[in-house]
């Protein structure tokens, strides 16, 4: 099996999973349905469309910064609403999903041209840095592509700082981790979504490399 890497970083992410109307949540990492999401905006597939191809695929998700969880409080005054809207904020990803090659070629390519916009959980949360990495492509499988690629940041005193990372990865066998987020159905009204388990571990942190550590330079045409 293949590796397609991107990554999620942004200065707000929101990656609700459990939300209703008056509480907008975020999980602590990216979920399967956002990533599914956001592929499915680079494709320029609509919602109406089947999901069983990009859903199949094995996710895993290091987190190469935890994020502050933020809380934005929201009042519609002629209907006397209050809702709670809850953000990551500063946080970083490497996302990566397991899959057949040829299928997350196209993947790599579609983010690289993206059809649509891209959003990391929510339309307000625009990406700090293209999520398409150049070297993003891997033909190693998906926990060591995750273990072996250059942690995300660009601040060599907070790598220092660092110990370890964590590394939330699917595992519907022994996973002891369960979360709504395998996605179905996107159509509005139709929204559809399968409970997955999943496993956490800590791994020692990544390598620091700056030649990889500014992809989004490279696509503007040069390295800082």
């Amino acid at each position: 099996m293949s590796t397609l890497l991107l990554q999620c970083v942004a200065s707000l992410q929101s990656w609700g999973i459990q939300s209703e109307y008056i509480v907008r949540d975020t999980g602590r990492e990216p979920s399967k349905s956002g990533i599914i999401g956001l592929l499915c905006a680079a494709l320029g597939r609509e919602r109406t469309a089947s999901l069983t191809d990009l859903a199949e695929l094995n996710m895993g998700v290091r987190v190469d910064r935890e994020g502050k969880i933020l809380r934005d409080y929201h009042t519609i005054f002629e209907q006397q609403v209050v809702s709670h809207r809850y953000y990551l904020s500063d946080a970083m990803f490497l996302v990566g999903l397991e899959g057949d090659m040829d299928w997350l070629r196209q993947l790599h390519a579609a983010l690289k041209h993206s059809r649509w916009n891209l959003f990391l959980g929510r339309k307000s949360c625009v990406p700090s840095r293209p999520p398409y990495l150049p070297q993003g492509w891997s033909e190693k499988p998906l926990f060591q592509a995750l273990q072996e690629y250059p942690w995300l940041g660009q601040n060599r005193q907070e790598h220092k700082a660092i110990q370890s990372v964590r590394l939330v990865y699917e595992d519907n066998e022994k996973g002891n981790e369960f979360h709504r987020d395998h996605p179905i159905n996107f159509a509005r009204n139709q929204r559809h979504f399968q409970p997955r388990r999943t496993m956490t571990k800590f791994i020692p942190r990544p390598e620091f490399d700056p030649q990889i550590s500014y992809p989004f330079l490279q696509t503007l045409g040069g390295v800082a």
